[in-house]
């Protein structure tokens, strides 16, 4: 298990009451939050690297990388059917 630190949050009210109907562990769920937005920026941050390195993407780039990321999910949904 890693380490924790304790931290205080200030969240607007309605925001704090929508957390608490969805969920009984609080910190959980922001650390999951944290997290996600965590890797959404380092991600960012690596995409906009690889352009400035290499240029944009094509299109064909761009499509296959869709097609890859809705295949991953859709072979779920699949699985799921069968």
């Amino acid at each position: 298990m890693s380490s924790t630190t304790r931290i205080t949050v200030t969240l607007p009210s309605d925001q704090v009451a929508e957390l608490r109907k969805l969920t009984d562990n609080v910190s959980g769920y922001v650390a999951e939050a944290v997290a996600r937005q965590i890797r959404h920026q380092l991600l960012g941050d690596d995409l906009r690297r690889h352009e400035e390195e290499h240029g944009g993407f094509s299109e064909e780039e761009l499509a296959e990388a869709r097609a890859k990321i809705f295949d991953v999910a859709g072979s779920s949904k699949d699985a799921d059917a069968a």
